[in-house]
């Protein structure tokens, strides 16, 4: 297969609610999709990077400069591409995981529509649907985190993530808890925002039989979640800290981590998320599907990937609606607290025109 040209398209698509986490608010959601052209047809490819480095290093102005001057080149020149190829061509080019990544997908969807295989086949999908979690960012009071969460239970939702900070972490769970009761399954998300001082206010969240917390200190204090590990009943998960099949095996040897997340963008691509997933399974490690507020593209593929028999644990593979009050496919919908696993070529969607027009806010062409 030969790589002929890739579309690069800015797109900016407003959320149906603001959205804070302890590193921000999001009111819109600005990335980078990708269309790639090649020999044997197209495929689409969508960057989890965000608008500032707050999340990782990467943001999308650096991500397109890096695409632009470094990956997309490198891919134009090789004669016979394979998705599988993808990886080892950029290794020269240090880290930008999350532009290989969205490089990686957009092959990836092109080869597999051609052979007229779906992402769910070519990951190794054992189901046909996948169970769904929300995440539900931080509030401005509790009386207002309680009423949303009560929505997304009415909808259906199988699991609530609640974002944490210092100041927004015991009251808020207590207060879920009490109203809703200890059988729906909790989980908080730190998003790195304390150290091992706060040792004796994690404690605190015990009680409350959370599944998890995630990503409670900095991406590269592995050996501080491991010491926090032995001071907390809640199993650690890790999110930003795990970058690849190797970190994931590192930080699991360490004792940092009882779960893991996998964000495909984050690892360098859904091929590796394949194998943080195996090492995770060979080490008796549940893993889940994280999001990165994906279009239905990075859905989709989310999706196939959450339907992998180690994810054993309801992910944020949310509905559209849950972002966007309209997708740039035909949207996900929430059936019995589970999303269908597409099973149609590649990605099994494709951007319906009008409405991927409608949110493009530029886009350019780069060809040999």
């Amino acid at each position: 297969m030969k790589l002929t040209g890739v579309e690069l398209l800015r797109v900016r698509m407003p959320l149906v609610a603001p959205f804070r986490t302890s590193f921000g608010t999001q009111a819109q959601r600005e990335l980078l999709l990708l269309r790639a052209v090649t020999s044997e047809g197209e495929g689409w490819g969508e960057c989890g990077a965000m608008v500032d480095p707050l999340y990782s290093s990467e943001y999308v102005d650096g991500v397109e400069h890096v695409l632009r001057t470094f990956l997309v080149p490198a891919l134009l020149a090789a004669d016979d591409l394979t998705a599988n190829k993808v990886a080892p061509l950029l290794a020269k080019f240090k880290g930008h995981r999350m532009a290989k990544a969205a490089l990686e997908m957009a092959v990836l969807d092109a080869e597999l529509r051609a052979h007229g295989v779906s992402f769910a086949t070519a990951l190794g999908s054992t189901k046909d649907s996948v169970p769904c979690g929300v995440s539900v960012g931080i509030m401005e009071t509790i009386p207002h985190l309680l009423d949303v969460v009560g929505g997304y239970l009415d909808a259906g939702y199988v699991r609530i993530k609640l974002k944490i900070e210092p100041g927004w972490d015991v009251e808020p769970v207590r207060a879920v808890r009490e109203r809703f009761g200890d059988d729906i399954l909790l989980q908080v998300d730190a998003n790195t925002a304390y150290t091992l001082s706060d040792v004796p206010q994690l404690q605190r969240l015990d009680p409350f039989e959370l599944l998890l917390i995630e990503q409670p200190l900095e991406e590269e204090d592995v050996l501080g979640h491991a010491e926090l590990a032995k001071h907390i009943r809640t199993p650690i998960c890790l999110d930003e800290s795990v970058v690849s099949a190797r970190s994931a095996a590192d930080a699991i040897k360490l004792g940092a981590c009882r779960i893991v997340n996998i964000k495909p963008s984050r690892v360098g691509g859904y091929l590796e998320a394949r194998r943080v997933h195996d090492v995770c399974a060979a080490h008796g490690v549940p893993v889940w599907c994280g999001g990165m507020i994906e279009t239905g593209l990075g859905r989709a593929a989310n999706v196939a990937l959450a339907s992998l028999p180690g994810f054993t644990l309801p992910g944020d593979t949310s509905a559209s609606d849950r972002f966007y009050t309209s997708d740039i496919t035909e949207p996900f919908v929430l059936e019995g607290g589970r999303l269908p696993v597409p099973s149609g070529p590649g990605l099994g969607v494709t951007p319906i025109p009008e409405r991927l027009a409608e949110v493009t806010t530029a886009k350019s062409w780069l060809a040999s």
